[in-house]
């Protein structure tokens, strides 16, 4: 009998856990931002947010546990709200990209740094 000459499948979900969660988080804040800036839909932004913010919060879970997911989460959503009165001092894109970056390093020490 011959050997099976096709590599194992892989499903959509395992592939997305190999992504690292930091750039994920941080595409969420940039993309969301993005979107509702250049469609002048506030709540296609909010989908962006939300889609990624989500994907973030599943691999965090997988990753480092409930409790850091818990946390992460709510430094992701408090990234997005301190963006706004950072962009009245600082202009928009620079807090955005701020915000973005503070995320993406929080879950990047608490997250994916362990996952590889």
């Amino acid at each position: 009998m011959a050997a099976n000459p096709r590599p194992p499948r892989t499903t959509r979900l395992s592939r997305l856990a190999d992504i690292p969660s930091a750039p994920v988080a941080a595409t969420g804040l940039v993309g969301g931002y993005a979107v509702a800036r250049w469609t002048g839909q506030r709540q296609l932004g909010g989908v962006v947010l939300a889609a990624a913010g989500g994907l973030a919060g599943w691999q965090w879970w997988r990753r480092a546990g409930g409790r850091t997911a818990g946390a992460l989460g709510v430094a992701y959503l408090g990234a997005f709200a301190g963006a706004h009165p950072l962009a009245k001092k600082t202009g928009a894109w620079p807090a955005v990209f701020s915000a973005a970056g503070g995320v993406a390093l929080a879950s990047w020490a608490l997250a994916d740094r362990r996952a590889r």
